[in-house]
This record gives structure tokens, C-alpha cells and sequence, in this order.
């Protein structure tokens, strides 16, 4: 093993080991001198590779996420349909969470909402994972297999958003027992989302909007006033 190679990974087990504690005791009771003990290495070596314990943490992500988007990568280009590829991204991703549950703890649990995090590189490897979510759905609409009037966009968010709101209550409470629980009922969800289907209606007054506006319109005077509540009692049948 070179050089590069031992230093790399070096950082590897140190970044594993990071992983660990600060799953197991967050962020401020976590230690350098703990995860130096975990990993084998010295404190002094860890600051020298990541400057700060807050640097460290932000670095957790970024190879599992490089990895994670190449897997996934690798096997789309073996897939034909883009709801068969959505059906891949959604197991994929769970798979992955579930085979690394303390790193699923700190991303989740420390990193989803810290600031600071956005402007690092290991949320940019985040990123790009989003935006093959989008690539799929834009794919979908391009070929006729999605519904046009959908927003790749707010299709992704509310597919992403509930996806992690299920592993959050995994990682806290445990359940679902078996986080791959979870995969055939989000893709019922997604496919409901994404699908044609001339049969299925929503709220008319959401699908039209002129609807709604004169539904508002029925609900003032002509001077834009707010019936009064006399005017009401007067007619009941309003």
C-alpha cells in the first residue's frame, strides 16, 4: 500500500469511527479524544486531516453519498421505463440507509439542518443525488410515461420528504421495524403522483382555478366587501 493509499485510508476508519460516536452521543458530547480512541489513530492526526471536530462531521457524508450515487448510476443504465427507475431509486436509497444506520443517524439526525452544512462538498455529493430523482421524472414527462402538469421539483420533495420522515422514526423509535418495510407503499405513493389516469379526479377547485376565484367572488359584494353577517342570516341558503 503507497503512501496516499495508507493516509486515505487512514481517514476512512477515522470517519467510520466518527460515524459511530457522534450516532451515539450527538454532536457537543462527542469527542475528538473518544473518536481518536475508536479509530486507532492519534487526536493530533485528526486535526490534522479535518482542523475541526465540526469539520469532521461534515466530511462523514461525502464518500458514502459518492458511493451511493455511482451504485445508483450503474444500475440505472440497466433499467428501461422511467417508473421501473423510480421503483430502483427508492429501494436503493432505503438499502443503503438501512446498511449504514449510524451514518444515517449523524446525516439525518445532525447534518439535515445545519446551515453551515449546505456550503460543503459533502452536501453538494447530496445534491446530485436529488437532481438524478429530478432526471428520472423530467425523463418520465419527456416520453409520455408521467403526467405533463407535474413539477419535477415538488414530485421529488414530497417523494424525498417522506422518505426521510420514515427513517427519522426508524432511527428514533424503530419503526418501521425493517426500514425496507417502507419501499412498497412510498412507490404506491409515487406512482399515484407520476401516473396518467383519466379516472382519478382531485378537488375541482384546485384543478381549476377559475373555479376557486369564483368561489371567492360568491363570497363578497360587488364592492369586494365581505358579505355582512346580517346579509347571511337574511339568506340561509347562501
Amino acid at each position: 500500500m503507497t503512501g496516499p493509499e495508507k493516509t486515505e485510508a487512514r481517514k476512512v476508519k477515522i470517519l467510520e469511527a466518527a460515524a459511530k460516536v457522534f450516532a451515539k452521543k450527538g454532536f457537543q458530547d462527542a469527542t475528538i479524544a473518544e473518536i481518536a480512541k475508536t479509530s486507532g489513530a492519534s487526536e493530533a492526526s485528526i486535526y490534522d486531516y479535518f482542523t475541526t471536530k465540526e469539520n469532521l462531521l461534515f466530511s462523514i457524508p461525502l464518500e458514502l453519498m459518492r458511493q451511493l450515487h455511482a451504485t445508483m448510476e450503474y444500475h440505472l443504465k440497466l433499467i428501461r421505463g422511467s417508473l421501473n427507475k423510480v421503483y430502483a431509486v427508492l429501494n436503493m436509497q432505503l438499502l443503503f440507509y438501512k446498511e449504514h444506520p449510524e451514518f444515517t443517524s449523524v446525516l439525518m439526525l445532525l447534518l439535515k439542518h445545519n446551515r453551515r452544512f449546505i456550503d460543503t462538498e459533502s452536501h453538494k455529493e447530496i445534491r446530485k443525488n436529488l437532481k438524478l430523482f429530478d432526471r428520472i421524472i423530467v425523463e418520465g414527462i419527456e416520453s409520455g410515461e408521467f403526467r405533463p402538469d407535474i413539477n419535477p421539483y415538488y414530485v421529488r420533495s414530497s417523494f424525498i420528504g417522506a422518505m426521510e420522515h420514515i427513517i427519522v422514526n426508524w432511527l428514533m423509535v424503530g419503526n418501521p421495524k425493517d426500514l425496507m418495510e417502507a419501499s412498497d407503499q412510498m412507490f404506491d405513493m409515487c406512482v399515484k403522483l407520476l401516473m396518467k389516469n383519466e379516472a382519478a379526479h382531485g378537488c375541482p377547485l384546485l384543478n381549476n382555478q377559475k373555479n376557486l376565484y369564483d368561489a371567492f367572488l360568491n363570497s363578497q359584494n360587488y364592492d369586494g366587501k365581505e358579505k355582512s353577517s346580517s346579509s347571511r342570516r337574511a339568506n340561509p341558503e347562501e
